[in-house]
């Protein structure tokens, strides 16, 4: 069985690498890997296959940055001539970003023609398509990635979710129960996989830390970086924290090309207490996530890590895709006007310890697999 495990981006490649451990275990299964190139900086891919142990892309696309339009139709193209030429019986889609949607769309409307017409069983089909990660929602429209969590859900035939939620989710817009297998958190599975690596290393160390002595910070999302004037209120804010308490904040490329485009960087730089670094690998980065004393992320993979270990979260967010980590976690969305008090009240020990969601337990890809194989026993 011939199976397309789709990566693009920072938060793919962790739900991937598991899952293509569990399927290389299996006679029956022949996992290729396929990069869409959505993230080509070194830290941000490259770097990423190598802590997770990861074999070359058997497919690159080299597709790279772009507009939203332009990146998922580059995709959409490169990714309907690799299906044509390979064939598939299934391919995985993980996540909500641009290349999860044009590759579930393009593997939606594609038509195999038969090699042998002569065969009636070798008749045209179409791979089945598997969204990982699925239902989720923050019932925002305005962000991209809950069009491309809406669409790419319509069009899947196999939708594993994450928590009860999503699930729920998924009912309440007429999908059929057959569909939907809750499976739990993969990203769980290579904290637990790579957690001996993680926990060996003392990123914190290098910059004169000890636990618990640092926040940590990552931003990304477009609303919260690519307003000019929201973004100088964000790093004025981090600014006054960082007086509290140090923070580190390893730079998104496009955080990074906003700052600097706004004159922001050189006010970063000044500010003492305000570590700020390159991407990092994810073992580096996952270190100082076991060693900090809280998060302020716009991150929806940081709320779940979190939530699993137990670290308060402040989310710079109206809305979550991810509520499991509000109502049972240790995530709290947080605005400008009200993050440091929230920092305040977490040093002060009153954040939320929070409880661990079913099956998010580092066994998740195992039962991606058993879905596989009790669905399509014909293939194996």
């Amino acid at each position: 069985m011939l199976i397309h495990l789709i990566v693009a981006a920072r938060p793919n490649f962790m739900k991937i690498a598991p899952l293509y451990y569990a399927l290389k275990k299996e006679d029956w299964a022949v996992p290729i890997i396929v990069h869409t190139g959505q993230h080509y900086d070194l830290n941000m891919s490259d770097a990423f296959f190598q802590d997770l142990g990861l074999p070359e892309p058997d497919l690159h696309l080299g597709i790279g940055s772009g507009t939203h339009a332009g990146q998922t139709s580059q995709v959409m193209i490169a990714y309907e001539k690799a299906l044509l030429e390979r064939r598939p019986d299934l391919i995985v889609v993980v996540g909500d970003v641009n290349s999860t949607i044009a590759c579930a769309l393009v593997a939606s409307k594609i038509s195999y023609k038969p090699t042998n017409p002569s065969n009636s069983i070798n008749h045209p089909k179409r791979p089945l398509i598997a969204h990982l990660e699925a239902g989720l929602r923050s019932f925002d429209r305005t962000m991209p990635e809950e069009i491309n969590r809406l669409v790419t859900d319509a069009v899947a035939d196999i939708l594993w979710t994450p928590s009860p939620d999503a699930d729920d989710n998924l009912i309440r817009e007429g999908v059929i129960q057959e569909k939907i297998h809750r499976v739990g958190n993969i990203m769980i599975d290579s904290i637990e996989m790579l957690r001996q690596k993680i926990q060996k290393q003392a990123v914190y160390e290098e910059f004169g830390f000890k636990p618990g002595d640092f926040g940590l910070v990552t931003l990304h999302r477009p609303s919260n970086v690519d307003d000019p004037e929201l973004l100088k209120q964000i790093c004025q804010t981090l600014t006054r924290i960082a007086q509290t308490i140090p923070l580190i904040f390893p730079i998104h490329p496009r955080t990074l090309k906003n700052l600097q485009q706004n004159g922001l960087m050189s006010l970063l730089k000044q500010v003492k207490g305000l570590l700020l670094l390159k991407p990092l690998s994810y073992i580096r980065f996952m270190n100082l996530v076991f060693n900090c004393r809280f998060t302020i992320t716009d991150s929806g993979g940081i709320q779940g890590e979190t939530t699993y270990l137990g670290i308060p979260c402040l989310t710079i967010r109206p809305n979550t895709e991810w509520p499991i980590t509000i109502n049972h976690g240790t995530n709290h969305l947080c605005t400008l006007e009200n993050l440091e008090k929230r920092v305040e009240a977490t040093l002060a020990g009153k954040a939320a310890q929070g409880s661990t969601p079913e099956f998010w337990d580092g066994k998740t890809a195992n039962r991606v697999v058993k879905t596989i194989k009790s669905l399509h026993p014909q293939w194996l």
